[in-house]
């Protein structure tokens, strides 16, 4: 038997007549318990909000989109749109007209992007599933869904047909303007719906038949501002990717889902590292104190110290007796830790304890990484407390 071992496992269970010291190492054990059981819980709430945010975001976003590597539109050509249908990666595809624009009614104005989209749109993202009021908008018709915050900056309504919202884009060409009416295209719109995704969509965006918008920008019949994508489950990205790319050749810039919420996905990031680097000082913070338990330990145990020097153990042995004691202090602490947090993470799960509305709990998400991130945390931190504590053991204990 590993004599460090056996010994340090004595003294991890036993306590000590000294009740100041048993004080010590219950509080510092406690700590242990809590930092761990802290860590992956705030790893676990970030990781619902994280989800919960990317759901509101991702579900308005198509898997693939491209868009012209020059300009503001490109040429779909026969060839290019034959191979696309043929593809067995890409389950549906939707040509898309949009840009920037004045929109007018009842005397307000708000400058927000009009989408022209076709039939195809509502299979390739479920932005269709938010319409809170109204229906989606019907092909070959002057209909449009409103966000949410459009709507309101408007005071619009739906069905009101002494009203049309009115979309002002420039004309197309070269020269100056002799008359203010010869400098936009204009389209009537008729709102049938509002949807509600989030602020910023909410904010951004107005729906209306992709002939529409062909019109209002003079776009020819085959030019389009993007393609956006629905892939088949078993599709990886690489794969489409590649398969973009031979297709189109360097004419567009392919993006993918992430990359369409780039700066969102940095934020969350940052927010993620932000939450880890604190919650881990305080795990340093609890470790350390363990650091202090351990030195008082040695401090009481220095006769039993000295009779094991006597009988032969060298002071690395009777060093890797404390190591392996405050090892094992974190690995237990580690392990309770764990089990409650996952306790709390399920409770909440299964019977929504904290709720952020009263319809919507706050959202927690049990992750395997979460746990190997603490684990990944704890112990490397535990094992350097501990062998700093055991330093404490030398010839001068003897004295």
């Amino acid at each position: 038997m590993n004599l460090p071992f056996y010994i340090a496992k004595r003294y991890a269970v036993s306590f000590s007549k000294n009740s100041a010291i048993n004080t010590i190492t219950i509080i510092s054990s406690i700590a242990i318990v809590a930092s761990a059981m802290s860590l992956f819980v705030f790893l676990s709430i970030f990781s619902g909000l994280r989800e919960f945010t990317l759901s509101y975001s991702n579900s308005s976003d198509p898997d693939f989109k491209i868009e012209p590597r020059i300009g503001k539109s490109f040429i779909l050509t026969k060839e290019e749109e034959s191979q696309l249908k043929s593809n067995k990666s890409i389950t549906f595809f939707s040509k898309i007209i949009e840009d920037r624009v004045l929109f007018q009614y009842d005397n307000k104005e708000q400058i927000a992007t009009i989408k022209g989209v076709d039939s195809v749109f509502s299979k390739v993202t479920k932005t269709s599933d938010y319409v809170y009021i109204g229906n989606w908008i019907s092909p070959n018709s002057n209909q449009a869904i409103i966000g949410s915050e459009i709507a309101r900056k408007l005071s619009l309504g739906l069905f009101d047909y002494q009203n049309t919202l009115d979309a002002y884009a420039p004309k197309p060409g070269k020269g100056l303007i002799e008359k203010s009416e010869n400098a936009f295209n204009i389209i009537a719109l008729q709102p049938v719906g509002m949807f509600n995704i989030n602020e910023d969509i909410d904010g951004k965006y107005v729906y209306c038949d992709i002939q529409l918008a062909r019109k209002l920008f003079d776009f020819k019949s085959n030019q389009i501002s993007s393609l956006e994508f629905k892939t088949s489950l078993n599709a990886s990205e690489e794969t489409v990717v590649i398969e973009l790319k031979k297709i189109f050749k360097d004419k567009v810039i392919i993006k993918t889902k992430a990359q369409l919420n780039d700066s969102l996905y940095k934020m969350l990031n940052s927010e993620n590292l932000f939450i880890y680097l604190f919650s881990t000082l305080i795990v340093i913070l609890t470790l350390f104190c363990l650091a202090g338990a351990i030195v008082m330990i040695i401090i009481d145990k220095k006769e039993n110290i000295n009779t094991l020097y006597n009988i032969g153990l060298t002071f690395q042995e009777i060093r890797n007796v404390f190591f392996i004691q405050g090892i094992i202090i974190t690995l237990f602490g580690l392990l309770f830790g764990l089990v409650i947090g996952t306790l709390l993470i399920v409770i909440q799960q299964q019977f929504s304890v904290l709720m952020i509305t009263s319809s919507i709990a706050y959202p927690v998400q049990f992750k395997l990484t979460n746990i190997l991130l603490v684990i990944g945390t704890i112990i490397p931190l535990g094992v350097i407390s501990s062998w700093i504590a055991s330093g404490r053991v030398n010839k001068e204990i003897l004295k």
